[in-house]
């Protein structure tokens, strides 16, 4: 004899509460390269003060970890006029943000930008790295 499961009924307040959750959750995944430089020795890294800020409020998502690339204060070689690469794992932006911008917050010259970056359903990015000046 087949067992007949009844699907249990979840209250409406819960699932919106629940959805809450999985929205504050939310990663940004950033797929950086660093263009290929004719230099030989070039050392980059990232500090922990590199953020996402939304263009259309004051939020900024922090970095959470990144891949493939040192944090202040270690440095990692870039190979000779090769594209670096690594990525960057970044907090959720909120829900209504159309675009955002990379920006490295250090106190010293040459920290990453990139700017006005147009949000995608995946939150998942490619971007070519340049210097703030």
């Amino acid at each position: 004899m087949e067992e007949i499961v009844i699907k249990p009924v979840i209250a409406k307040e819960l699932l919106e509460s629940l959805q809450t959750k999985v929205e504050e959750e939310k990663q940004v995944i950033v797929h950086c390269c660093f263009p290929a430089s004719p230099f030989l020795g070039n050392l980059i890294r990232i500090w922990h003060s590199t953020y996402l800020f939304d263009n259309q409020s004051e939020h900024r998502s922090k970095l959470i970890h990144a891949e493939n690339i040192s944090i202040s204060p270690y440095w990692t070689p870039v190979p000779f006029m090769q594209d670096f690469w690594f990525t960057l794992i970044f907090s959720g932006l909120p829900k209504d943000c159309k675009s955002f911008d990379l920006k490295e917050v250090i106190p010293e010259e040459g920290g990453f930008f990139v700017e006005s970056i147009k949000r995608n359903s995946t939150d998942v990015y490619r971007v070519k790295i340049s210097e703030s000046y």
